[in-house]
C-alpha cells in the first residue's frame, strides 16, 4: 500500500513539473512516447512528413492540456487519445480539400493466404497511405483504435452506414493494394 501511495505522489510531482513547463519533464514525456505515437500518426498520415507534423501538433496539445490528465490513470493511453484526436483533426482538414470521388474500389482475388507475411511494415504502411483519407480514417478508427461505427460517425460527422461502407471499401482497396504489391514483388524476383 505504501508503494502505490509513493508512486502516485511521484507521478503527481512529475505531472506538476510538466504543467510548470519544466524542460526536463517535458523532454522525458516526449522521448518516452515519441516512437509509439509516431506509429499512430503514420497510420493516419499521407506521408512521413505529415505524420511528423501531426505528431508535433499532438505533443503541443499534450503539453497544453496536461492539467486535464488524471494521475493514477494510464498516461500512455491519455497521450494516445490526444494523438488520435489530432489525427482526426488532420483528416477533417484534409477531407475539406479533397475533390476526388472516394467511391472507387478495386477488387482482386487470390488463393494466396499469406500475402501480408511477405511484406515489411513499411510496405504495409505504404499501402495504408494509398487509401483515401476517408477510408484510411475509418479503417484506423475501427480496426486499429477500436471505435464503434456510431462513435466513428460522431467523430467524423458521417452516418453509421457511411462508416460501415467506408470500412468495407477500405478493406477491399487495402486487400487489392497488398495483393498488387505482393504480385509485383514476386514478378521482380
Amino acid at each position: 500500500m505504501d508503494i502505490s501511495i509513493e508512486i502516485r505522489e511521484k507521478e503527481i510531482g512529475f505531472i506538476n513539473a510538466c504543467i510548470a513547463k519544466e524542460k526536463w519533464a517535458l523532454k522525458i514525456i516526449y522521448e518516452d512516447h515519441f516512437e509509439s505515437m509516431l506509429l499512430v500518426c503514420q497510420r493516419y498520415a499521407n506521408s512521413d512528413d505529415d505524420a511528423l507534423d501531426i505528431l508535433h501538433d499532438g505533443f503541443i496539445k499534450v503539453f497544453r492540456y496536461l492539467d486535464k490528465y488524471q494521475p493514477g490513470t494510464s498516461l500512455q493511453a491519455w497521450i494516445r487519445r490526444v494523438m488520435v484526436n489530432t489525427c482526426i483533426d488532420y483528416y477533417r482538414r484534409e477531407s475539406r480539400r479533397r475533390t476526388e470521388n472516394i467511391d472507387t474500389a478495386y477488387h482482386l482475388f487470390s488463393n494466396e493466404a499469406d500475402a501480408i507475411s511477405k511484406m515489411s511494415a513499411d510496405e504495409i504502411l505504404e499501402c495504408l497511405r494509398l487509401l483515401t483519407p476517408a477510408y484510411r480514417s475509418v479503417f484506423n478508427l475501427y480496426v486499429m483504435d477500436g471505435y464503434s461505427h456510431r462513435e466513428i460517425g460522431e467523430i467524423l460527422g458521417i452516418t453509421e452506414s457511411t462508416s460501415r461502407s467506408n470500412l468495407v471499401k477500405a478493406r477491399t482497396k487495402l486487400k487489392a493494394l497488398i495483393l498488387s504489391k505482393n504480385n509485383r514483388n514476386v514478378e521482380g524476383i
